[in-house]
């Protein structure tokens, strides 16, 4: 952005982008000054506007990168109606789904049309397409549309914008920097917040905002992205001055999740070394097979004869720890009421199941008809549900929404993308675009095993990587069919 500036200010005075420039910097001044005056901050939103607008007409990749600079550091915010917002990161995506789509009508006879065909890029138009399916048969269809525009957006700009913009080994150092960056300043403002109380678990919560729902989603940010700042310090010369600000800010992230007390991140960064090894002997498939029998075989053992009733918590025991090793000790006799209240609502997504299997209660429709098919010997004290939270576990979530069939569409792509990312990346010879690979790949599948106890997809911060890393995957398959 500051050499497309410079470029502008090394063209003849009279040329018109030279006004232009002179013309926003005259707006931001009366901007600045009209909104101290009379104590509105929203003035100053109207030169950045401005210049958002000039930049789209002008290289909207810029914005592109711009938006994803904006996705650490977006704040929840609550809009008349019910409704709510990530800002400024998704109307951002809003300027980019409605540029993007322009785009393509004027220029589709230059896309690759090998992409839209690629079995990834199949199987999540399918998913797509049960959930449209479902939307017209939701239980409330103005919330199932709803959420269909937001998921509609979601993978425009995150998985076919992603696979336009991030092609060469220039695209990934600008995601890598431009994401970097805004998620250190993040988690130096949370660390900065916290370090008073003497990093105590009783205010971990307290010190995530503005930027962060909770702790959890927090620390899951953080997870998902060390792959790529790991694979992004082989870039620089070792103790280049961009291999240091890659290693301190590694060392900051993991020092976050460490005060983050989150569970799910910790596995996340064991498993991240064990997927690792796996990807690299080739044993993702048979990995995910155990697993899958595995899993099978507890949810067999659990449901038989009603022998989940036995997992019943005490309600007056499961409480709310205000320290972290009574937190643990809590999650293994099963007296967690984090955990706790996620079997509350995983036995009532069980009864939602069996109720609606095939096309599910609607996109969006969970938190609306769940309390009904709830177990009450399951009850927690949070069990009311005031923040409108999930079922945390999106496998389940879909499952109630969109039925049976749409979990196995969601599943198809998920294990297309972990299967055909293992052999792309043995297949490609490359060193450069094999660390790209299994940065994206690691990723990717620290998110999916996330969603077993989370429902982070539909969220700017993790389903962002999580649609970028589906499409570089595919865009790093055709780069080596190319070759």
């Amino acid at each position: 952005m500051l050499h497309q500036f410079k470029a502008i200010l090394s063209l003849p005075k009279d040329h018109p982008q030279r006004w232009l420039v002179g013309i926003w910097a005259v707006v931001m001044l009366v901007c600045l000054w009209a909104g101290i005056a009379f104590d509105a901050w929203w003035f100053i939103g109207i030169p950045a506007a401005l210049l958002v607008a000039w930049l789209t007409v002008v290289d909207f990749r810029r914005v592109y990168f711009l938006m994803l600079a904006c996705i650490p550091l977006s704040i929840e915010m609550e809009l008349p109606g019910g409704l709510g917002t990530d800002l400024p990161s998704e109307p951002l995506m809003w300027l980019l789904t409605l540029v993007s789509i322009t785009w393509f009508l004027r220029y589709w006879h230059t896309i690759d049309g090998r992409f839209l065909r690629h079995p990834i890029t199949l199987a999540l138009f399918a998913h797509l397409a049960w959930t449209t399916v479902c939307v017209i048969t939701s239980s409330d269809i103005l919330v199932s549309f709803k959420f269909l525009l937001a998921k509609g957006w979601y993978v425009i700009v995150f998985y076919f914008l992603a696979a336009h913009f991030l092609r060469e080994e220039r695209d990934f150092k600008d995601l890598l920097w431009w994401f970097f960056v805004p998620l250190l300043i993040a988690v130096l403002s949370v660390l900065v917040r916290h370090a008073p109380s003497g990093f105590s678990f009783e205010e971990v919560n307290f010190v995530m905002g503005p930027f962060f729902r909770n702790h959890v989603m927090y620390a899951c940010s953080l997870a998902v992205f060390l792959p790529f700042a790991w694979y992004g310090t082989y870039w620089y010369r070792k103790y280049s001055g961009a291999w240091w600000v890659l290693v301190v800010g590694m060392a900051i992230f993991l020092l976050g999740i460490n005060f983050a007390y989150t569970r799910a991140a910790y596995v996340a960064l064991a498993a991240a070394v064990g997927i690792y090894w796996l990807i690299r002997r080739r044993l993702i498939k048979i990995a995910v097979l155990v697993f899958s029998v595995v899993f099978a075989g507890l949810i067999v053992l659990v449901t038989s004869r009603d022998n989940w009733l036995e997992f019943a918590p005490n309600y007056e025991r499961t409480v709310t720890h205000t320290r972290f090793e009574n937190l643990l000790e809590a999650t293994t006799k099963l007296e967690d009421i984090s955990t706790m209240e996620r079997v509350y609502r995983w036995v009532a997504a069980s009864y939602m199941i069996k109720d609606k299997p095939f096309t599910g209660f609607g996109p969006g429709n969970f938190y609306f008809n769940y309390q009904k098919y709830t177990v009450t010997s399951f009850k927690t004290y949070v069990s009311d549900n005031p923040e409108r939270s999930g079922i945390h576990n999106y496998f389940l979530m879909v499952t109630v929404e969109q039925g049976i069939p749409g979990l196995v569409f969601f599943l198809l792509f998920c294990l297309l993308v972990i299967f055909m990312g293992q052999q792309v990346y043995h297949r490609t010879p490359d060193a450069g675009r094999r660390r790209v690979l299994v940065a994206s790949l690691l990723s990717f599948m620290l998110i999916t095993m996330l969603m077993l106890m989370n429902d982070f997809v539909e969220t700017d911060k993790i389903g962002s990587l999580f649609f970028i890393c589906a499409a570089i995957l595919v865009n790093m398959d055709l780069k080596g069919r190319d070759l």
